[in-house]
């Protein structure tokens, strides 16, 4: 296959890549993106929507939130332990972001919130159809629209393998490989590392994390998401910089379940550990990074949630009481269905006892134990939680057998970090240095939140990547022109 030239090299299609593309594309840089699967959008397909600070939206919906109270809860959350200039540089233009994406035809429903506690910093985009997973597709076609309308090439079924640097250390070109395996080089001065991270590389994983995927921790896998980003960037002279699962979890650890089994499970049920004592103040469930956090620090990393025959029968005639934009589903009157489904093919995660002592056995925790957590909760629901202060209103007595649990074990969207980078989303080595004309964005330069998702400010995962691949492509268009 013939060499290719071009000036920016975009490497990876996704939310963060196209958005690179069309950015560098529209300040008059000659563009190439190459991208492993047959169709650009990555993980964001499934998403819903980027977040956005002092927008329209939420000016509209009278929604008091500005930067500089982002910039102070998201700075006080991660304690500092981030770079404050990229942070801020990101949340100021996220608002003029969503304007761009308008731009070339996006719409969104307006500014949410992920659970109460949170800002409504998500603006889920605008499908025609009910709000849900998979509306952030729409967002990625329109991207990939743009670009083509700009003249960048697209590149399917193509990846990257080597970032090539001259004898001054400038970044010189790339090499690829096509679907037929064939390897060739495409010239450039500069390349935007954008493939996602690692979610779906267990070995990866393992070696870099210390976690073994599907034991330690159930995180969404997406197919080809694979660290190359990662490995190209290290190669090149990038600092190496920890690599972590971005923690949420749901219930069942990922085992195929009816959504109403999910989302019976996901209320603010009793909470307990392998030694059946409560673990936390079980509203707090609904912030599925912190619920993941609790997990991670059990005994055998797990926690289960449990309810008994009359919480069911409740949830199943008058519905859930905590729904969400992903979940918005409070029917669940197919529950018991759904758990003898879920039963009669031997399940591993969620479990049914005629008793608490039944129970307990099949969790594996002390039934004496159980016991006594269950009278001391059942004694707050008549007053006050005063284990851990749980609001009255989520507190059911259980009393009456059959009772359910589900295990709930740590899980993530996918990696996040690994690559260091600036506030111009430079790559830069161990002193600190860019390394000249290379960038990287999205997931796998996100060392902005570590392991603990941002939830207070949702839509911070799509968000970070859309607004990184936009500065990164300004920033590459400048450079290549030099």
């Amino acid at each position: 296959m013939e060499e290719l030239k071009t000036q920016i090299v975009v490497i990876a299609g996704g939310p963060s890549g196209m958005s690179a593309a069309v950015q560098a594309a529209e300040d008059g840089a000659d563009v190439i993106v190459i991208e492993k699967a047959s169709i650009t959008g990555g993980a964001a397909n499934m998403g819903m929507g980027p977040l956005g600070i002092g927008t329209k939206y939420q000016q509209q919906q009278m929604i008091d939130i500005s930067v500089e109270k982002a910039f102070n809860m998201f700075m006080d959350y991660t304690h500092y332990n981030v770079d404050a200039r990229l942070v801020k540089r990101y949340f100021e233009q996220s608002a003029e972001t969503i304007e761009w994406l308008e731009d070339m035809g996006v719409e969104f429903e307006g500014a949410f919130k992920y659970f109460p506690q949170s800002e409504a910093t998500w603006h889920i985009v605008k499908t025609g159809n009910k709000i849900g997973p998979r509306a952030a597709g729409h967002m990625n076609k329109a991207l990939l629209k743009r670009a083509q309308e700009l003249g960048v090439k697209v590149l399917l079924e193509t990846s990257g393998k080597k970032i090539l640097k001259d004898d001054e250390g400038k970044v010189c070109g790339v090499v690829a490989v096509n679907k037929a395996g064939e390897e060739f080089t495409i010239q450039c001065k500069a390349a935007i590392i954008a493939t996602g991270g690692a979610g779906c590389n267990k070995q990866f994983i393992l070696d870099e994390i210390g976690v073994e995927q599907g034991k330690d921790v159930f995180n969404f896998a997406i197919p080809g998401i694979m660290g190359d980003g990662l490995k190209m960037a290290w190669d090149a002279g990038a600092d190496h910089l920890q690599v972590r699962i971005e923690a949420a979890c749901d219930p069942g650890a990922g085992e195929e379940a009816r959504a109403s089994v999910l989302n019976v499970f996901k209320q603010p049920n009793l909470l307990v550990n392998k030694f059946a004592k409560r673990v936390m103040n079980e509203e707090f469930m609904q912030n599925t990074t912190y619920l993941s956090n609790v997990a991670s620090h059990q005994k055998d990393k797990v926690v289960f949630s449990i309810i008994d025959s009359t919480i069911a029968k409740t949830y199943m005639k008058k519905g859930v009481e905590v729904t969400n934009l992903v979940n918005p589903d409070a029917d669940v009157s197919d529950f018991l269905e759904g758990m003898d489904e879920i039963l009669a093919r031997g399940s591993k995660n969620f479990f049914k006892g005629e008793t608490i002592e039944d129970l307990a056995a099949q969790i594996g925790v002390d039934a004496e134990v159980l016991e006594e957590t269950i009278d001391d909760y059942n004694d707050y629901c008549e007053g006050r939680d005063e284990e851990f202060f749980k609001n009255y209103k989520y507190l059911k007595k259980l009393k009456k057998g059959p009772y359910y649990a589900a295990a709930i074990r740590p899980g993530g969207y996918g990696t996040v970090g690994g690559i260091r980078i600036n506030e111009n989303c430079e790559a830069c080595d161990k002193d600190f240095m860019p390394i000249p004309g290379l960038y990287a964005v999205g997931a796998d330069s996100c060392n902005i939140y570590e392991d603990s998702y941002m939830f207070l400010l949702p839509g911070n995962s799509m968000g970070y990547a859309v607004n990184t691949g936009r500065i990164a492509g300004m920033e590459a268009a400048e450079y290549v022109e030099d």
